[in-house]
C-alpha cells in the first residue's frame, strides 16, 4: 500500500471518528464531552494504564520504563528501539535482534557509565526508611564522605557494580564508578529483561527464552573450545 493511499485511508477514518464524536457528544449531558486524542496505526497495551502507541513516527508511552527515570538509560533506549521495531515496522524479528545485540553488549562489559546510571529520588529522611534500597545506601555513603547532606527531594545517582552481597550493598555513587566494573547480570536480569519481556511476552517470548539469546552463544563458544 502506497503512502498516498495510506494517507487517504487515515483521513477517511479521522473524518468518520469526528462524525461519531459529534453524534455521541450530542447525546451526553452538557457537562460531559469526549475529545479526539489521536490516530494511531499501531499500539501495544500491557494494561489500560501501561501502553505505547506510535504517532507520526514517534513513540508515545505511559507507565513504561522509557518514561521513568528510575531505570538505567540502557533500559529506556532498548525498550524504545524494540517498540519502534514493532509499532513502526511491524517486525518482531528485528526487535529480537535488537534485544540480542544489547544483551551481548552488556555481557561484554562495554557499556558506558552514562548508560548505567540509575536515578532515584529520596522521598523522606534516611532514618525513616524501613527498607533500605540502593539509593538510600548510596545517599548514606555520600553523607559519610561529606559529599552530600541528603534531604527529601534529592535525586541519587548510582551504579550497581560486581561484588558480594545484596543489590543495595553493590550500589555505589556514579562518580566512584570504574569503567567495566558494573554487574552485567544485574543489568541484564533486573533491568533490561524485565522491561523488554513485558513487550515480547505477547509474541511468545519469556525472560528465559530471551536470556537464551546469549546463553546459546556462550554454550557454542564452549563447545568450540573443547572440540
Amino acid at each position: 500500500m502506497g503512502s498516498m493511499e495510506q494517507e487517504k485511508i487515515e483521513k477517511t477514518i479521522k473524518a468518520k471518528v469526528n462524525e461519531f464524536l459529534v453524534y455521541l457528544n450530542s447525546t451526553l449531558p452538557e457537562s460531559m464531552e469526549l475529545e479526539y486524542e489521536g490516530f494511531y496505526r499501531r499500539g501495544f497495551f500491557v494494561s489500560k494504564k501501561r501502553y505505547a502507541v506510535i504517532e507520526d513516527g514517534k513513540i508515545i508511552a505511559k507507565g513504561l520504563e522509557l518514561v521513568r527515570r528510575d531505570w538505567a538509560p540502557i533500559v529506556k533506549t532498548t525498550q524504545e528501539d524494540v517498540l519502534m521495531a514493532i509499532l513502526k515496522n511491524g517486525d518482531v524479528d528485528k526487535a529480537i535482534k535488537i534485544i540480542e545485540k544489547v544483551l551481548k553488549k552488556i555481557k561484554s562489559g562495554n557499556l558506558s557509565m552514562e548508560e548505567l546510571v540509575i536515578h532515584t529520588q529520596i522521598t523522606k529522611k534516611l532514618s525513616e526508611y524501613k527498607q533500605v534500597g540502593p539509593h538510600v545506601v548510596v545517599a548514606r555513603k555520600l553523607e559519610a564522605t561529606n559529599r552530600l547532606k541528603p534531604e527529601k527531594g534529592n535525586i541519587i545517582q548510582y551504579v550497581i557494580v560486581k561484588g558480594k552481597g545484596s543489590i543495595s550493598e553493590k550500589a555505589i555513587p556514579y562518580e566512584d564508578y570504574i569503567k567495566g566494573s558494573y554487574d552485567s547480570d544485574y543489568y541484564i536480569n533486573n533491568q533490561v529483561l524485565p522491561a523488554v519481556s513485558r513487550i515480547m511476552e505477547s509474541f511468545g517470548y519469556t525472560k528465559e527464552s530471551l536470556l537464551e539469546l546469549i546463553e546459546t552463544e556462550k554454550q557454542q563458544t564452549l563447545d568450540a573450545f573443547f572440540n
